[in-house]
C-alpha cells in the first residue's frame, strides 16, 4: 500500500473511532436525568399490573441513562381509555410507556367505533410473554377432552360478551361442533369460583400464564381437565394438550382462527406513543430486551409465578402488519366471533 493511501486509511479509522466514542455518550444521555411514566391500562392488582410493575423495576437499570420510571394505573373502558389517551394526548417526548391489553391492538381491525388510534402507528417496544388460552372443565366432570364436548351440552362461565371466555366457546362450537353453553355476568374471580362450586362445568378462554399465577392449586393439584389450547404450537408445559389449529381441517377456518389469535402472540404488550423520537424508542427497546434477560427479573418472576416468554418490538411489528393485511372478507368472517361494547 502506498504511503499516502496508508495515511488516509489510518486517518479514516481514527475519525471513525472518534465518532463512535462521541456517539456512545450521546446515546446514554438521551434518558439521563429523565422520568418515564409507565401507564398501565388496567386497575391495580391484576395480571397486567403485576407484569408492568416487575418490568419497571428492571427496565430502569437497563435503559441507557438509567431514567426513573413511575407507575400510573389508567383503567377505563376495558383499557380503551388509556389506548386513546396514549395515541392522541400523551406526550411524544419519550416519557411515556403504555402497558396495554393485546386485544386492544385488534379492535380497529373489527371496526370498534370507540377506537381513536391506529395500532400500526404506535412504537412497539415488546411483550413480556405470549398469552395463549385454554379451555377447561373441573376434575369431576366426565368431559375430559374437547371431542367429548361434542356429545352433550357443557355449561361454562363468562365475564361477558366482550371477553375471551365468551369468544372461545363460540369458536369451538362453530369449527369443531362442540356444545358449550355460555353463562355470562360473572366477575373474573367469580367465574372461576363458579367452576369450583359446581355452578358451571368449566370455563374457556383462560390465559394459561395467568391461571398458573392466579389459581396455582388448579394446576399443581390437577383440579382441571385441560381440553384444548390456542396458539400456533403447544406450550412447553402443555405438550399433550391438543392445539386448536391442529384439530381444524378447513383452510378458511384455520385462517380465521389464526387471525383471531394474533393478539395472543403479542401477549402482554408495551408500546410508546406515535411520534416518539426514534433514538428514544431504540433505547427503550434495547433496555426492554436486556431487562427480560436479567437473571434477577427471571428469579422474581418465577417467585410470583409470572411467565417470561418475551416477544421483541420488531416481532410485534411483523405480527401486526400481517394481521392488518388480511383480505377484507376474511376479516369480516372473523369479526362475527368478536363482540365488543359499542359495536
Amino acid at each position: 500500500m502506498a504511503m499516502g493511501q496508508k495515511s488516509l486509511s489510518v486517518a479514516a479509522l481514527a475519525i471513525g473511532a472518534t465518532a463512535l466514542v462521541f456517539s456512545l455518550p450521546a446515546v446514554a444521555q438521551v434518558y439521563k436525568g429523565k422520568q418515564i411514566r409507565m401507564i398501565i391500562a388496567s386497575g391495580a392488582g391484576g395480571g397486567y399490573d403485576a407484569y408492568a410493575r416487575i418490568l419497571q423495576r428492571y427496565l430502569e437499570k437497563h435503559i441507557d441513562g438509567n431514567p426513573t420510571i413511575v407507575n400510573q394505573n389508567m383503567p377505563g373502558a376495558s383499557g380503551m381509555l388509556a389506548m386513546n389517551w396514549a395515541f392522541n394526548a400523551a406526550p411524544k417526548d419519550g416519557t411515556v410507556i403504555l402497558a396495554t391489553y393485546n386485544a386492544l391492538l385488534a379492535e380497529p381491525l373489527y371496526g370498534n367505533p370507540s377506537v381513536q388510534y391506529d395500532p400500526l402507528k404506535f412504537e412497539l417496544i415488546g411483550s413480556f410473554s405470549k398469552q395463549q388460552n385454554i379451555c377447561v372443565t373441573w376434575n369431576t366432570s366426565p368431559i375430559k377432552s374437547v371431542l367429548q364436548a361434542k356429545d352433550r351440552e357443557v355449561i361454562v362461565s363468562s365475564t361477558g360478551a366482550t371477553g375471551n371466555s365468551a369468544t372461545m366457546p363460540k369458536i369451538l362450537n362453530t369449527v369443531l361442533g362442540t356444545k358449550f353453553k355460555v353463562v355470562m355476568g360473572y366477575g373474573t374471580t367469580e367465574a372461576r369460583l363458579a367452576v369450583e362450586k359446581g355452578e358451571v362445568e368449566g370455563i374457556c378462554g383462560l390465559s394459561w400464564s395467568t391461571l398458573k399465577a392466579s389459581n396455582p392449586d388448579w394446576v399443581q393439584n390437577k383440579r382441571i381437565n385441560i381440553l384444548v389450547q390456542t396458539g400456533a404450537k403447544a406450550q412447553a408445559d402443555l405438550p399433550d394438550v391438543p392445539v386448536l389449529l391442529d384439530l381444524v381441517n378447513d383452510p378458511e377456518n384455520k385462517a380465521i382462527i389464526k387471525l383471531l389469535g394474533f393478539p395472543e402472540d403479542m401477549g402482554r404488550p408495551f408500546v410508546m406513543p406515535p411520534g416518539t423520537p426514534k433514538e428514544m424508542v431504540a433505547a427503550v427497546r434495547r433496555g426492554f430486551d436486556a431487562a427480560l434477560k436479567d437473571p434477577l427479573l427471571k428469579q422474581e418472576a418465577e417467585k410470583q409465578l409470572l411467565e417470561v416468554d418475551p416477544v421483541t418490538g420488531a416481532e410485534m411489528e411483523q405480527i401486526l402488519k400481517e394481521a392488518y393485511s388480511q383480505p377484507k372478507d376474511l376479516v369480516k368472517k372473523a369479526s362475527q366471533f368478536v363482540t365488543s361494547e359499542g359495536r
